[in-house]
């Protein structure tokens, strides 16, 4: 599994949005390897950010 989908499941799984630091706990990933799966989803418009610094899947 590549480290955007363990972000993208992290995310998925979670019933509120989560913050980065959050996403790093549940994935066990490096906060810089999160921050460039997240850069590569936010340009994709997979996630959203609808609360300043907590993300969620766009639906």
């Amino acid at each position: 599994m590549d480290d955007q989908t363990k972000v993208l499941e992290a995310l998925s799984t979670s019933n509120v949005p989560l913050s980065q630091k959050e996403i790093e706990a549940k994935t066990g990933l490096d906060s810089k390897v999160v921050d460039k799966a997240m850069k590569t989803l936010k340009k994709e418009e997979k996630i959203v950010s609808k609360v300043r610094c907590k993300w969620e899947v766009n639906h």
